[in-house]
């Protein structure tokens, strides 16, 4: 069958259209996507701003239409933490619903952690043992762990890398901000390790999520032109330098650097502190690389359901 999956993140917008059927790996056909950035589009309280909701609507009706062209059978659409925490995020889906008709499912941050450790799972199967997964987004930090494809942990912080970086002014930022949020960092990672640890010692241990490739990227991982199959990893020792050279860059001369867009430049130095945190605190030397996550999550879970 043919599926749209509109997948609305705190930073993009993204349509994948994707040719599917259970057992099969789900092929793109068609990525249509747009950074709105909902988690900057709010009002001192939170609320997402009335320009941010028109934005979204429009650009969900530009989905639609895609879908359509495309000849999708079946149509998914779901937001994370943007709108699951904005105060008036029921009314920016009934706003969503009553003008496009598409219903929006909000997941939960441990909704997005297990169906993240699926897709993670599906790619790289039951020869990679035990796995533990780190996704960070724009609203939110995830972790997932486990040996089979439901995860016996999954968890959810509040310390995605878009959140973060509207904490810190300056360009570059200041460097007491900078051990402000550091701290503010471990202290939120370091109150949830133990439940990771009671699961047991990972065989392999993976990042997955536009940051981390990133980061990746810029430590000299091969292009996403190179395809998804080839090997990337994220090594902490790097990281950790990576870090250092980015808080004194300024948000230009991060955009300079290869893999990272103007529009994701800002939020890369949160984004870097988060994951070399995460490292740390886990005893981890060595992400692996995953190019599926959410989405491909939700849709071979949809696949699932569709075949029972």
């Amino acid at each position: 069958m043919r599926l749209g999956v509109i997948d609305v993140g705190s930073n993009t917008v993204h349509l994948l259209v994707v040719d599917a059927h259970r057992g099969a790996h789900p092929l793109p056909a068609t990525s249509h996507k747009r950074e709105l950035r909902l988690s900057e589009h709010t009002e001192p309280g939170g609320a997402i701003s009335a320009e941010g909701a028109g934005a979204l609507v429009a650009f969900v009706r530009e989905c639609l239409t895609i879908a359509d062209d495309q000849g999708c059978e079946d149509l998914l659409a779901f937001a994370t933490s943007a709108i699951r925490e904005a105060p008036n995020g029921e009314a920016v889906l009934d706003q969503v619903r009553d003008t496009t008709g598409v219903e929006l499912q909000v997941l939960e941050g441990a909704d997005e952690s297990r169906l993240t450790f699926l897709a993670v799972r599906r790619w790289f199967g039951w020869s990679a043992g035990r796995l533990l997964v780190v996704d960070i987004g724009g609203g939110s930090l995830e972790f997932a762990a486990g040996i089979d494809e439901e995860p016996d942990v999954a968890l959810s912080l509040p310390l995605g890398a878009g959140r973060l970086s509207r904490d810190l002014a300056g360009d570059p930022p200041a460097a007491a901000d900078l051990l402000v949020l550091r701290k503010q960092i471990r202290s939120d990672i370091a109150r949830v390790i133990r439940q990771l640890h009671k699961v047991g010692e990972p065989d392999r241990v993976v990042g997955t999520s536009k940051t981390i490739r990133s980061l990746a990227r810029v430590l000299g991982a091969a292009p996403s032109g190179d395809g998804p199959r080839v090997e990337r990893v994220l090594e902490r020792e790097a990281l950790a330098s990576l870090v250092l050279r980015l808080a004194a860059m300024t948000i230009a001369e991060r955009a300079a650097l290869p893999g990272v867009s103007a529009s994701r430049a800002r939020q890369l130095l949160a984004g870097a502190m988060v994951v070399e945190g995460a490292m740390e605190l886990l005893g981890v030397d060595r992400l692996d690389l995953c190019p599926w996550a959410l989405r491909e999550g939700v849709i071979l879970r949809r696949l699932d359901w569709l075949d029972t």
